[in-house]
């Protein structure tokens, strides 16, 4: 099988990361009997330096033409880097905005999964990390608060800042469609996250969630408001499977279900469209202050690799491999940096994407 692949390095660690699930792309062409094709683009920082913008219509369509995107990180410090002088439309985090948009990915799938291997870097009590934590986090990405209409004025001598939360029915069931058929073929439960006893647009997020799983008799549909929801991810993260929520509250609560599992260098992320075609990056960000020093953990990316060659080549068997790989080495003792612990061996970024290339196949 020909697969063509669009690659965005992007900024920080991107690079590195990026060039490991490559590695290990390349190990399962190699044993399964495909063909990596791939064709590299610029974005965020990387696109700024180079063009003056994010993100060029040239790189939107060199990404369309491919069948999958495979991206590292976006972005630099806010605090020093010339990038956040300019305005917010031409800083590197508009270039991944801007891509979302014209690829129509409106589907954000971040799996939180605490390896057993890991389980001393849950910072969670071991009475509550014991019972497992699997869960899929389905995020709504192009509507809502972040893509509403926004402004600034001054009324009367006072400045007045106005962001617009907006979702119309057909955004909020299509999204509801793919976490519910996610969960079909995991443990057959959504939890629906809103805050509906204050916002309209989470009523009508209720609204059309309920009309959806009506169609699904074997999948469990419960509501969380999403103060409760952050809550219950500390209190009891076993209790969930798919949580199926807005943009916002999905931006929030996967950084949250990312560091319960103990480090967010070991999670993956998919971003999707109504097609097979999808963007897959880590959860993680650029980390500058680690770049270029072959510190960084590339199983994220390699993750996002794996849950590329499930949903958008329907690859399983190669997807299984590459996630059979990890918990291998994980299980042999090696670790990156920022999930060390007592015993093991500790090896920088290319040494780990060498020894997952290694236990592929």
């Amino acid at each position: 099988m020909e697969l063509h692949i669009t690659c965005i390095p992007g900024d920080g660690i991107g690079p590195e990361i990026v060039a490991e699930a490559k590695k290990v792309l390349e190990k399962v062409a190699q044993v399964y009997g495909h063909q990596m094709i791939f064709t590299d683009i610029l974005m965020g920082g990387a696109s700024i330096d180079a063009y003056g913008v994010p993100l060029t219509e040239q790189a939107v369509q060199t990404a369309k033409a491919a069948d999958a995107v495979l991206m590292g990180s976006i972005g630099g410090d806010t605090a020093t880097s010339p990038w956040y002088r300019l305005p917010p439309e031409k800083r590197p985090e508009a270039g991944l905005l801007g891509i979302r948009k014209a690829l129509n990915l409106f589907a954000n799938l971040r799996p939180a999964i605490l390896y057993e291997e890991l389980a001393g870097a849950c910072p969670l009590k071991e009475e509550i990390s014991k019972a497992g934590i699997d869960m899929l986090i389905m995020r709504e990405l192009t509507g809502g608060l972040y893509f509403g209409e926004r402004k600034t004025v001054e009324e009367n001598g006072v400045k007045k800042a106005v962001d617009t939360l907006t979702y119309d029915e057909n955004e909020i069931r299509r999204i509801a469609v793919k976490g519910f058929d996610i969960a079909s073929k995991r443990r057959k439960k959504v939890t629906s996250v809103d805050k509906a006893n204050v916002l309209d647009s989470s009523r009508l997020w209720r609204k059309v969630v309920e009309e959806v799983a009506a169609g699904y008799p074997d999948v469990k549909l419960e509501h969380m408001l999403v103060d409760n929801c952050a809550m219950q991810l500390v209190k009891n993260p076993a209790q969930f499977d798919v949580i199926l929520t807005e943009n916002m509250f999905g931006d929030i609560l996967s950084d949250e279900a990312s560091m319960v599992t103990g480090s967010i260098g070991m999670l993956a992320s998919a971003s999707l469209n109504e097609t097979k075609f999808g963007l897959y990056e880590p959860s993680h960000g650029s980390a500058p202050d680690i770049a270029g020093r072959d510190i960084a953990n590339p199983i994220a990316t390699v993750l996002s690799a794996a849950m590329m060659l499930r949903y958008s080549f329907d690859l399983d068997r190669e997807a299984d491999a590459v996630e059979s790989a990890v918990r291998q080495v994980l299980k042999d003792g090696f670790r990156t940096g920022d999930i060390m612990s007592q015993g093991c061996e500790q090896v920088g970024c290319s040494r780990m994407g060498t020894l997952l290339a290694e236990r592929i196949g």
